[in-house]
């Protein structure tokens, strides 16, 4: 990023903070929008504002318990840390412009606003590459500004969106990969997704003892299909993003146990659920889903079992675009006491 577009990029966030007219944090420009939600980055070399898109949780999780957000199991991808979005009408580029030359003459500041306000004008309007703030394409089109995943916002991902606010007519798509796109959106509703705790449901219940099956199950009323639809108002764009689980994995904790299947991978039934509940009259049978533990643990530990659910991602848009995300995981542990069994001689 060249030392000319910081300056310019700085020069738009500092008015937010400092400036007592229209710039305020929270304040309005002529036309009533508002110039609150800018801030600048921690470098303070590019200018982000909130984002606008909006999001909706379609389907279930209401009532069920603890929620959480999945994690890719590709580890190479991630939901986007920013990206670019509607933010600016010509009108507030000219506010903040005003707003800066106001504060000449405040303590410890001086002459810095016609200064930053000369380098405002310079991009915005004379010319540079904007002419009078765009005034006259009021309501055809924005300036468009970094927005930041509120979920990634320490992730340093989140300054690669470091463009100064540049121009976009209406109904026109940005030559900017990082522009909001349904893909965008999609891939943001995935780090939305409230998905339930993984918290199984095990017998016997508490400890359990020595070579002695341990069944697991996950309750199908809980575990079902959960999709999230992230939408930008204004611009038409929206992308629903839809979770399945499709298998439970257990590490029972210790090398000293074997997991039903062998693989510890309990796949989903036809019914949703994951495993059986154990039932009087099985305790001989082999679970379809669970663990038998070797060894008993320490006196006074236990072992930390790790069940981790796995969900298959899918996301359709009103573009007629769509297609499948990485797989999602989000697991918990569970502390198991395992007693060996006690036999008395006679």
């Amino acid at each position: 990023m060249s030392r000319r577009n910081s300056i310019v990029v700085t020069a738009l966030v500092l008015p937010l903070a400092l400036a007592p007219t229209a710039a305020h944090a929270g304040g309005k420009t002529g036309d009533g929008a508002s110039l609150g939600d800018a801030q600048g980055s921690r470098q303070g070399k590019n200018i982000t504002v909130e984002t606008k898109v909006r999001t909706t949780v379609n389907g279930g999780t209401a009532g069920s318990g603890r929620t959480g957000n999945l994690s890719s199991a590709d580890s190479s991808w991630t939901p986007p840390a920013c990206w670019y979005e509607p933010a600016f009408s010509p009108k507030e580029i000219e506010a903040t412009v005003k707003a800066w030359r106001s504060i000449n003459g405040l303590p410890f500041l001086g002459s810095i606003g016609d200064f930053v306000g000369d380098m405002l004008d310079q991009r915005y309007k004379e010319g540079k590459p904007y002419k009078d703030y765009n005034l006259d394409k009021q309501g055809e089109g924005m300036f468009w500004a970094a927005a930041v995943n509120p979920n990634r916002k320490d992730d340093p991902e989140a300054m690669a969106c470091d463009k100064p606010p540049f121009w976009v007519d209406n109904g026109q798509t940005p030559a900017e990969p990082l522009a909001v796109s349904p893909q965008i959106l999609a891939e943001y509703a995935y780090d939305e997704l409230p998905v339930p705790d993984t918290e199984i449901a095990m017998a016997p219940a508490g400890a359990t003892k020595v070579n002695l099956p341990t069944w697991i199950w996950l309750d199908k009323a809980k575990f079902k299909k959960i999709s999230v639809t992230a939408s930008l108002p204004g611009t038409g764009l929206s992308a629903t993003t839809t979770a399945e689980p499709v298998s439970l994995h257990i590490d029972p904790g210790t090398g000293d146990a074997q997991t039903y299947p062998a693989s510890g991978d309990c796949e989903i039934n036809g019914d949703g659920s994951i495993g059986e509940p154990y039932a009087a009259g099985k305790a001989d049978d082999t679970p379809p889903c669970g663990v038998t533990y070797l060894r008993a643990s320490a006196a006074d530990g236990a072992y930390p079992l790790q069940a981790t659910v796995t969900w298959k991602i899918s996301w359709t848009s009103t573009t007629g675009e769509g297609g499948n995300l990485p797989e999602g995981t989000f697991g918990a542990t569970q502390d198991v006491t395992v007693q060996e069994i006690q036999s008395v001689n006679r």
